[in-house]
């Protein structure tokens, strides 16, 4: 019992550094605002998620968060995006997942998380986000042109986003997953 924790505990601890590390390693998408970078964090998160339980999954994220917001980041609107925008992703994804732990309820836990994720990350954006990135950061161009950001540039990225981590995450769900199950075991 007590090497089963230890062994959870440790499995937590290493997709959260992981996670800090993916995060380091962003990339942006051709023809959206050049502020909008993917990085592919939450994947290490999904695992956590998967094969440990929503609380672990949670921990995963909110660690990232706390290491990235320490270590790196110059103002905190962005780590503050990043932990919404994990959340918003990997909890539709956890739950329709929880349900059958199926590929089919996967699928339908990553078509909703990808929704869910560009719908909150719009309304977000739109409402608090960039409002207060404004606040701290001189984009008076930014907020006067808030409704056209969000629109052709916040939506169709978030979509892209939650694909390609979906897609991803989804590649290493077939391959490595059903091997860390076992060891957990």
């Amino acid at each position: 019992m007590r090497q089963n924790k230890l062994q959870r505990l440790i499995l937590i601890s290493i997709l959260a550094a992981l996670s800090f590390i993916l995060m380091l390693l962003q990339f942006p998408i051709p023809f959206m605002p050049p502020f909008l970078m993917v990085d592919l964090s939450d994947i290490p998160a999904f695992i956590g998620f998967i094969l440990l339980g929503g609380i672990a999954g949670s921990l995963i994220i909110v660690l990232k968060i706390v290491l990235y917001a320490l270590l790196m980041a110059s103002e905190p609107i962005g780590p503050l995006a990043n932990l919404l925008a994990a959340f918003s992703l990997m909890l539709p994804v956890y739950f329709m997942y929880v349900r059958s732990r199926t590929k089919k309820s996967l699928f339908t836990g990553f078509i909703l998380g990808t929704l869910s994720l560009a719908l909150m990350m719009a309304v977000l954006n739109y409402f608090v986000l960039l409002p207060m990135y404004g606040l701290i950061i001189d984009h008076t161009d930014l907020i006067a042109n808030i409704r056209a950001v969000v629109t052709a540039g916040i939506i169709p990225f978030n979509l892209i986003k939650g694909l390609i981590v979906c897609l991803v995450s989804y590649l290493i769900y077939v391959k490595l997953v059903p091997k860390l199950e076992k060891l957990l075991k």
